[in-house]
């Protein structure tokens, strides 16, 4: 058996008055942006400051960077959840179910990312097979990540679940009956025991893989436009795998360690899990940070008068701020790590510091990788472009975010 379950038994807390306040709130937030949405609908992307390239702005917006985060997200916990059982890791076994369903659930908001999008999300998927051409990165991206990595999700995630939903079967309730398909007549026995061992680490060692492509996948659908300054390199395939393990392994140490306090399983997440992960993650900053230096560094001596000009501006234009708010947050997140690395002590409080400073260099990331290309990038002599997200965007992300957690 897998997870907290399978060693400990114990009794989760009736949900207190904060918990469904808590509730309350996250569901109004997604209430409100529902309502958003069903202006966009109304309305058009009109509502948006979406608007085409070469006119005044950027067709892809908000929605494409949190669709990136997300998919992102879904990286570190399906991984993380790999590793634990190909190798073992004791420390992060408890950490295994949740990652898996963090990834399940960040993939579907990135999917309803990408319908938000499309404007009429109906018409896009009934012309998505209609004509969509296979050797597009983007449709790569939509079926592999969407459609294969999140199947393959789902199958892991239930496959790991029967042992526990096999132990609720038998206790009285309204969801027996759920828990007795989910079980799927399993019993315990040394037979199953060694089949599940076997199963998950074939189907594990078949994720990874898989994880990396569809990653890179994502990452050629902005890596392969060479008339696109800013987005044209062959970095971009690796980065989209080192970016999305970064900020996929801060949200899974930021939900830790809520689930650690809010049900008191001190006992059953050690600080050896965060310990791990927090020195896996300054290793992954430190790769993260050096891929920022190579292509700064690379466009601004050797590339072309287009791709120079694109990142003078990203240090010195319109774009600085964000820019150095990135760096510093990925910097600051790297020094809170690496301390706790070189001093040997474990701070699970500095580590979900650092968590949630490296998610905002993460997003800040995304965000400059999708708008500025579009807004000065551009290789025909068209005016400068502005983007800022209205408050119809802001207001279905924070409706998503509010749906996952």
């Amino acid at each position: 058996m897998d997870g907290v379950a399978a060693h400990h038994r114990f009794e989760l807390r009736a949900p207190t008055a904060r918990w469904l306040a808590w509730a309350v709130v996250l569901a109004g937030v997604f209430a409100w942006g529902l309502y958003a949405f069903s202006l966009q609908i109304r309305h058009g992307l009109s509502v948006t400051n979406l608007r085409t390239i070469g006119s005044g702005g950027a067709s892809w917006g908000l929605y494409i960077v949190f669709d990136v985060v997300f998919i992102g997200v879904s990286f570190a916990g399906i991984t993380i959840a790999s590793l634990v059982r190909l190798f073992g890791i004791r420390p992060l076994r408890p950490l295994a179910r949740m990652a898996e369903l963090l990834t399940i659930i960040a993939l579907i908001l990135g999917a309803f990312s990408v319908m938000a999008d499309l404007g009429r999300p109906g018409q896009g998927l009934i012309n998505f097979p209609r004509f969509a051409r296979p050797t597009s990165p983007f449709f790569g991206t939509f079926t592999m990540v969407v459609g294969g990595y999140l199947f393959a999700s789902l199958v892991y995630f239930y496959l790991a679940g029967r042992a526990d939903a096999a132990a609720l079967a038998e206790r009285p309730g309204p969801f027996r009956w759920a828990y007795r398909i989910w079980a799927s007549g399993y019993r315990g026995s040394r037979a199953e025991l060694a089949r599940h061992r076997i199963g998950s680490f074939w189907l594990s060692l078949f994720i990874l893989p898989l994880l990396v492509t569809a990653h890179s996948t994502l990452g050629f659908v902005f890596g392969l436009q060479g008339g696109r300054p800013g987005w044209f390199s062959a970095l971009q395939a690796p980065n989209f795998v080192v970016t999305a393990a970064v900020s996929g392994i801060g949200v899974l140490i930021v939900i830790a360690a809520a689930i650690r306090r809010i049900l008191s399983l001190e006992r059953h997440i050690e600080p050896a899990a965060f310990q791990w992960l927090g020195n896996l993650l300054w290793i992954l900053i430190f790769v993260a940070l050096y891929f920022i230096g190579t292509e700064e560094l690379t466009a601004s001596y050797a590339a072309g008068a287009k791709d120079r000009e694109f990142a003078h501006m990203m240090i010195s234009g319109s774009y600085r701020g964000l820019f150095a708010l990135e760096v510093g947050a990925l910097v600051a997140a790297f020094a809170i790590l690496f301390g706790l690395f070189a001093r040997r002590r474990v701070s699970i409080a500095w580590t979900v510091v650092a968590a949630l400073v490296v998610n905002v260099g993460a997003v800040l990331k995304r965000y400059l990788l999708v708008v500025p290309s579009q807004t000065h990038g551009m290789l025909l002599p068209y005016p400068e472009g502005h983007y800022r997200p209205s408050w119809v965007e802001l207001s279905v992300i924070a409706g998503l975010i509010a749906f996952g957690i």
